[in-house]
């Protein structure tokens, strides 16, 4: 296995920043400095060390998917004492964490897993794998509101990407859409509607790249099927392992 891939693999960084930890010389195979972009490893026998700490790959790879209900935090700990995703799946392995961000508020599709170099093309935008959101909002979304979150707006001085709107609804003064970004700034779909006049009244994430949420439950979850998995690494050019 390539040593980029190796740490990738281990959550250290991307393969991109995993050669750029290798080519800085904090990385030693079984004992020996390596900065070398093209050296190879055996994990099962090869010692890899990043600035002296031992790196090791998980045993078997997990990748989950949950329905999380409002009111639980993205995080496997919480000094505070709330209510986090790791309530929601115990006894998941060691070093199964959620990919990206889901706002406490916010219900819906959040993925799992110890799969490093998965994760990080996941929540990376240059990848621009989709995340569709389902926003119930004040108001009726008008044209040119719709044109703004389509187009881009500036968000603390830093333009959003171009996003998809979709209107479903809009009755009672009340706007139901689906949003597709592939951005993951703090609050971005809360914000991005809350800056054209339209603050949120609820938020669903309802799929990550081609994995939906389905008919899963709020609160439950599940494993990946083989089939998901397969599209997911696709979709993240991962189809050659």
């Amino acid at each position: 296995m390539r040593l980029n891939r190796y740490l990738a693999r281990a959550g250290v960084a991307s393969r991109r920043g995993a050669d750029e930890i290798i080519a800085a010389g904090r990385v030693a195979v079984n004992g020996a400095a390596v900065t070398e972009l093209g050296t190879t490893v055996d994990p099962a026998s090869d010692r890899v060390e990043l600035d002296g700490v031992p790196v090791t790959l998980p045993e078997s790879l997990t990748y989950l998917i949950i329905n999380k209900p409002a009111g639980y935090v993205v995080t496997m700990s919480d000094p505070q004492g709330r209510p986090t995703v790791s309530d929601l799946v115990p006894g998941a392995p060691a070093g199964v964490v959620p990919v990206g961000r889901l706002d406490a508020a916010t219900d819906g599709l959040l993925i799992l897993t110890n799969d490093g170099d998965l994760a990080y093309r996941v929540t990376h935008p240059s990848y621009e794998l989709d995340k569709v959101y389902r926003v119930v909002a004040r108001g009726v979304v008008t044209k040119e509101s719709r044109r703004l979150l389509e187009t881009g707006l500036d968000l603390e001085g830093r333009l959003t990407a171009p996003a998809r709107i979709e209107v479903l609804s809009t009755e009672h003064h009340t706007t139901t859409a689906e949003i597709t970004i592939h951005e993951g700034r703090k609050r971005q779909v809360r914000r991005m509607f809350e800056a054209v006049g339209h603050p949120v009244r609820s938020l669903t994430r309802i799929r990550v790249g081609p994995v939906g949420l389905g008919d899963l439950r709020p609160g439950t979850w599940r494993d990946l099927t083989e089939d998901e998995l397969q599209a997911l690494r696709i979709a993240l050019g991962l189809e050659n392992g």
